[in-house]
């Protein structure tokens, strides 16, 4: 039985005063994400190679996070589901972000590099190879037409 959930989320965006949206270069990217039922607004921004502001977060950071937080909680349902005592994952992930001549793009990669550690030592292979089964587990991940990789590491 297929499921459905809707999710949602406002942006706001208004004009600076003094600014001009006639020249590309002229206005800011700054603007507001709310989303219903949250505590808090996130700022955010374009990437400063796309003259945003780079103390706020921008769309990109966004979609690397959301993959490797998905990532995260998929791979913490398999390892509880293999009775893996998961004590600790952090993960650094990147991304490659391709700009094309016309002024498109897209992700190209993203390597998720997750340090896992976990209780006990004779299941570091079982947690290792869970990546996999929580990859395709990842409802972002599913989402995303670009390849995913992991270089994932795990410790007792």
């Amino acid at each position: 039985m297929l499921q459905n959930h809707k999710f949602k989320t406002h942006i706001r965006w208004e004009l600076s005063e003094g600014d001009s949206t006639a020249n590309p270069r002229n206005f800011s990217r700054n603007h507001k994400v709310t989303v219903p039922n949250k505590a808090e607004a996130l700022k955010v921004s374009a990437a400063k190679a796309f003259r945003g502001d780079e103390r706020c977060y921008n769309p990109e950071d966004l979609l690397l996070s959301a993959l490797a937080s998905c990532h995260m909680m998929s791979y913490l349902y398999v390892c509880a589901q293999h009775k893996i005592e998961v004590l600790s994952y952090s993960d650094d992930a990147e991304g490659i972000l391709e700009v094309n001549t016309n002024g498109s793009g897209q992700f190209t990669s993203v390597q998720l590099k997750p340090l896992v550690t976990i209780k006990d030592k004779s299941q570091k292979d079982l947690a290792l190879s869970l990546h996999e089964k929580a990859n395709k587990l990842c409802f972002i991940a599913n989402s995303c037409n670009f390849p995913i990789s992991h270089e994932a590491e795990v410790l007792v």
